[in-house]
């Protein structure tokens, strides 16, 4: 066959190294030796000798689901062979995650992730209702972490001179040493009169990082068949 679907661009070389890497900008690719865990229905295509499971959901597990609002349905994938993951054609990053490090990320932007991290759910300091990525998962331990982001992410540095504010539903993760609050921008009697819209934002003081999705919008989420 020929043509430009089958150039180097598209096409899948052998993986030279076990775990995860980029497949390309909207897919990641996990050579599995052992175990891994990933999104529920994120697998788009497998080869080798691998078996998929549902994580039981527990009564932590429902915990972890109704705090995280879309939730964090996860499955282990176990054997040896290659898988390749994606959610919706958005974009694909890895992150590191070394020893004494701790990285917050919304449910939502999780895709796959090495067994060797442990996560656990953490609620933004200062709010009193969900949604919104006020509720986080928080990963930890030594790994790779695979996200997914709707548009190019922003990394926005965070100093103790320069408090950031960013917008609960635009919120991707942060690194650790960030403390986070919640901001009103403006007040009851503004709103009334047609403010900004801008009402309440996280804020995030320290010294760290944060990322931020160039979208405010809710992910759209496909009707289950």
């Amino acid at each position: 066959m020929k043509g430009d679907l089958f150039s180097s661009e598209h096409m899948v070389q052998p993986a030279t190294a076990p775990g995860m890497t980029v497949e390309n900008a909207k897919c990641i690719r996990y050579a599995v030796n052992g175990e891994m865990l990933a999104r529920q229905g994120s697998m788009i295509a497998y080869r080798g000798n691998l078996q998929f499971e549902r994580k039981g959901q527990g009564v932590g597990g429902m915990l972890k689901r109704a705090v995280t609002g879309e939730g964090l349905p996860l499955m282990a994938v176990r054997g040896q062979g290659e898988a390749w993951f994606a959610q919706e054609a958005q974009n694909c990053f890895v992150v590191d995650v070394d020893p004494g490090d701790e990285f917050t990320v919304n449910g939502r932007n999780v895709l796959c992730f090495d067994a060797s991290l442990a996560y656990r759910i953490a609620t933004v300091k200062g709010s009193g209702i969900s949604g919104g990525g006020l509720f986080n998962s928080v990963f930890s331990g030594q790994g790779r972490l695979g996200l997914v982001c709707e548009g190019n992410p922003l990394v926005i540095p965070v100093s103790a001179q320069f408090p950031v504010y960013v917008d609960t539903d635009a919120i991707v993760g942060w690194t650790a040493g960030l403390r986070t609050s919640l901001h009103r921008s403006q007040s009851i009697g503004s709103m009334l009169r047609g403010g900004s819209g801008e009402a309440v934002q996280l804020m995030l003081q320290g010294e760290g990082y944060v990322v931020v999705r160039p979208s405010e919008a809710t992910p759209h989420k496909p009707q289950q068949h």
